[in-house]
């Protein structure tokens, strides 16, 4: 069963979307501050997290922050913020989705069930193992089994979003990726043409693993088309 942390200080919404997740079979936790969804993160870790960012003790951007070192959930925010320097700045720290309010319920399940696959994906794919699971380049190393990025002599701590886009590119070397492929596996089919995601996360990617992200070696971009990786 899929346990949703809903983290939302408007206590009917909260109620509305228990009640909701409850029906269709989701394990639901809530919190109406940031302290109550640290400390149920830490204790009875969620498979996803729902975030409103205008909660009453931290801003849910700096929620993302303080959740990005340790949680490996992905994030889908809810908010009342509908500017595009919000739906950036959210992403940037570690979001992996964003919707506004007002939302469709089925939309908000579409999306839920979109981040869960991901996750099962991810895992099935882990846990075949087998030769090729330990990709190497001359600036980072990948492990596909154990799902870890190192640098040098140091891990790379990557969102589960940022993990999905890199191992899909790492499967497919020298191959090149439409946009609309990576969107659709990553973020679902109702993104097909959100080609800002992509911009904004590989920007996070270069910036995590290349030793020069202006001139990137690895992760390469295709304009209009699409995004590369070489070793």
């Amino acid at each position: 069963m899929t346990r949703v942390l809903v983290v939302e200080d408007d206590a009917q919404l909260a109620r509305a979307l228990m009640i909701n997740l409850k029906a269709r079979t989701y394990e639901v936790a809530a919190a109406h501050d940031a302290a109550t969804a640290l400390r149920l993160a830490a204790t009875e870790p969620p498979d996803v997290i729902l975030l409103d960012l205008g909660l009453p003790d931290m801003d849910g951007i700096d929620l993302i922050r303080a959740l990005s070192g340790w949680n490996r959930a992905p994030v889908l925010v809810l908010s009342a913020r509908s500017g595009s320097e919000d739906k950036i700045r959210a992403l940037d720290v570690g979001a992996d989705d964003y919707m506004t309010k007002p939302f469709s319920m089925d939309e908000l399940l579409a999306r839920l069930r979109a981040a869960t696959r991901r996750l099962e994906e991810s895992s099935a794919r882990a846990g075949t193992g087998g030769a090729g699971s330990l990709v190497t380049t001359d600036d980072f190393t990948v492990d596909l089994v154990a799902k870890k990025v190192r640098r040098g002599d140091r891990d790379v701590r990557l969102t589960p979003t940022e993990w999905h886009l890199l191992e899909i590119l790492i499967c497919n070397p020298g191959v090149l990726v439409s946009q609309q492929r990576l969107l659709k596996e990553v973020w679902g089919p109702s993104h097909s043409t959100k080609t800002n995601y992509l911009r904004v996360y590989m920007a996070q990617l270069r910036r995590k693993l290349e030793a020069d992200p202006s001139h990137p070696r690895h992760l390469i971009t295709e304009p209009g088309m699409g995004y590369r990786f070489e070793a």
